[in-house]
């Protein structure tokens, strides 16, 4: 079994690959100059903010409930994953 930090290293990279491909989409729909890339530039700064709160309350659920450091890390690191899923997903539908 891996050490529990050396799987949340690798989780994190694939966040990183996977933030890579929605940065791409974003500035391909704020490159268009379009009320579009207005409204996604709008959402992403709003998204930026409300992520960090949830990662933020997750984090410190896990830490009251007396989970370890690297628990504490996933829980936080879960929060963006999932936004940037669903950020994918959004962009590439519209």
């Amino acid at each position: 079994m891996f050490d529990p930090w050396i799987a949340l290293t690798l989780r994190a990279f694939q966040l990183g690959v996977e933030a890579q491909s929605v940065i791409a989409l974003r500035m391909v729909r704020l490159a268009s100059g379009d009320m579009r890339g207005y409204e996604e530039l709008n959402r992403m700064v709003i998204e930026k903010v409300a992520a960090l709160a949830e990662a933020q309350a997750a984090a410190t659920g896990a830490i009251i409930s007396g989970h370890r450091d690297h628990v504490v890390a996933k829980k936080a690191l879960t929060v963006y994953r999932r936004r940037v899923r669903d950020n994918k997903r959004r962009l590439l539908q519209s």
